[in-house]
């Protein structure tokens, strides 16, 4: 049997690379016809909408789920996520500095693997910024040493596990810090974590929501640091206080 994939890509306000994202994401569907796309468009204030419609209009294996309001990062995916039925699902970026075409790549490692049931797939980022790199290893770094467990590149694309992982998640978080919980519970669970070389391209169009400043990347530490105390108490209280 075909396994299939079902890959999430939340959009708020890209209007003006939308159209080259769906380009990118019918050639994807082409070379891999088991493959969907859904296109959550995440409360966007801009064009998104009506470009999306023109966009997808007449294309098989693409289709749109629209968030009215935007409740975060996590509650798009989240949303695309429950309205995908394939036996692999997942998630990547819609700004194509991560390349749709990757979760191919991703969903071959299912098909080769003998239980597919109990693997986490994950992208790891190469091509970046000297001063990103760098952040991303000191929260690497923190988060192996919290959650008492490798975790490296944690943000990176695409995400990819098997649908039957996601059904057994509790109270996923709904912002960024859902990569976070998604590689942790993984690594709780005793999932079999594959990773592989993806490309960071520079960024074509608009601008980061997050990582604008030194003063958003403090308060996204803040906000990982709450969350990651949280996290690792559900966890430990699942495990008997084991972390």
């Amino acid at each position: 049997m075909t396994v299939r994939l079902s890959l999430v890509i939340p959009c708020y306000n890209e209007a003006r690379s939308l159209l080259q994202l769906v380009a990118r994401c019918a050639e994807v569907v082409a070379a891999e016809p088991a493959c969907e796309i859904v296109l959550v468009d995440n409360g966007s204030t801009d064009d998104s909408p009506d470009v999306l419609t023109r966009g997808l209009a007449g294309k098989v294996g693409i289709r749109s789920v629209r968030v009215p309001v935007n409740r975060g990062y996590g509650h798009g995916i989240l949303e695309g996520l429950r309205s995908c039925e394939s036996e692999i699902v997942g998630w990547t970026h819609a700004d194509l500095q991560t390349d749709p075409m990757d979760a191919v790549r991703g969903l071959a490692m299912f098909r080769s693997e003998r239980d597919p049931t109990r693997l986490f797939v994950k992208g790891a980022r190469y091509g970046r910024p000297i001063a990103d790199a760098a952040f991303t290893f000191g929260m690497s770094l923190f988060e192996t040493l919290w959650m008492g467990r490798a975790m490296r590149d944690i943000n990176a694309q695409p995400t990819l596990f098997p649908r039957s992982f996601l059904e057994g998640w509790r109270d996923p978080p709904e912002d960024f810090a859902l990569d976070l919980f998604a590689y942790a519970e993984a690594k709780a669970s005793g999932m079999k974590v594959q990773r592989f070389p993806v490309l960071f391209a520079p960024r074509q169009h608009g601008v980061s929501h997050w990582n604008v400043d030194w003063k958003a990347k403090a308060k996204f530490i803040r906000r990982t640091f709450d969350f990651s105390v949280r996290l690792r108490r559900e966890i430990a209280a699942r495990n008997g206080g084991d972390a």
